[in-house]
């Protein structure tokens, strides 16, 4: 046999391993797509700051190496995000109590899977001149919301109603997203909002203040993540995934706030500052934790507060019929420390 021959032989064994490595790479590949299960979340806002966990997958992996190929669908608030899951556009509500009771109270089958942020976010904000520091200095007040469909409406009923006082004992109106400048230029005597929007304000100019928040009177939880009844029975393993996901995504952004501000200047909308995304992530993972997920971990739930909430909505006449929560609430596919 020449070298010629020699060389040829070389070729073809050399070309043969080499597609069969190429094809078991490519079937691995393709078992791991095969793996990959696709879920949706539908949020209540677009992608922001504060949710930054959620949205850094390719960057850390959290639900990728769950074996998940996440979407998360934005959305105009928390009725947006059950209306996805209702239409099956998603598996899973990012969205607040109130719009959960809403949905409920139309008859609609759901089940609450996590406790995003049990401690409640609204808050009633005054320039410290107009001397409001509870809430019943609100009586006769002009106050401001977002909107008279929003959870800063909502909340601010609920303050009202923890101390014996109703919508009528106040003018509210509606002011938008920047609700700060009319509080500055005086058309409202105090506004309703969130302790983001706060910082949000502050930078924007806005002076010494009086904060009265909402969960000194009654700490419903700010959001928390809900599916269908059926989305719950056919999709336990993957809402499981997801839970164990989710929940050391929230842990990520709690030890590591710095890494988290950095990351929210490329996926947040709203992350151009970084100094800002710090403060809001801070916020946020404050409002993570309370005294049941220090025993229970993270996510944990709360059916009685839940319960207390529903049958504050009732009395306020923003829902008619009495919710039974303990029906709605299950933790059982929460990840136990």
């Amino acid at each position: 046999m020449n070298i010629k021959h020699v060389f040829a032989l070389l070729f073809v064994f050399t070309s043969i391993f080499l597609a069969a490595c190429s094809e078991k790479e490519e079937n691995k590949e393709g078992s791991e797509s095969k793996e990959q299960q696709e879920l949706k979340v539908a949020s209540w806002s677009q992608p922001i700051t504060e949710q930054t966990n959620l949205l850094v997958d390719e960057e850390k992996g959290f639900f990728k190496d769950k074996g998940l190929d996440l979407t998360v669908i934005p959305g105009a608030g928390g009725g947006d995000a059950i209306k996805n899951i209702l239409s099956g556009q998603a598996d899973i509500a990012f969205t607040d109590p109130g719009s959960l009771y809403f949905a409920l109270d139309k008859g609609e089958k759901l089940k609450v899977l996590y406790n995003v942020y049990p401690q409640n976010v609204f808050n009633i904000v005054s320039l410290k001149e107009k001397n409001i520091t509870k809430p019943e200095d609100l009586k006769g007040k002009t106050i401001g919301v977002y909107s008279l469909s929003s959870g800063t409406r909502q909340n601010l009923l609920v303050a009202l109603n923890q101390v014996g006082l109703s919508e009528k004992d106040v003018a509210i109106v509606e002011t938008g997203l920047l609700n700060f400048a009319p509080l500055m230029q005086g058309q409202v005597d105090a506004t309703a909002a969130t302790d983001t929007g706060l910082v949000i304000g502050k930078q924007k100019g806005l002076g010494e203040v009086n904060v009265l928040e909402v969960k000194d009177y009654l700490n419903i939880p700010s959001d928390v993540f809900v599916v269908t009844e059926k989305t719950f029975e056919e999709k336990k393993e993957e809402l499981t995934n997801f839970l164990e996901a989710y929940q050391e995504s929230a842990q990520w952004m709690i030890d590591n706030p710095d890494e988290a501000a950095l990351l929210a200047k490329e996926y947040a909308i709203d992350g151009k500052n970084e100094k800002q995304n710090l403060e809001i992530i801070k916020l946020r993972n404050a409002s993570s934790i309370s005294e049941l997920t220090e025993a229970q971990g993270l996510g944990a739930l709360d059916a009685d507060i839940l319960q207390q909430g529903a049958d504050t909505y009732q009395e306020l006449g923003l829902i008619e019929n009495r919710l039974n929560m303990k029906e709605v609430v299950n933790g059982e596919l929460i990840p136990k420390p």
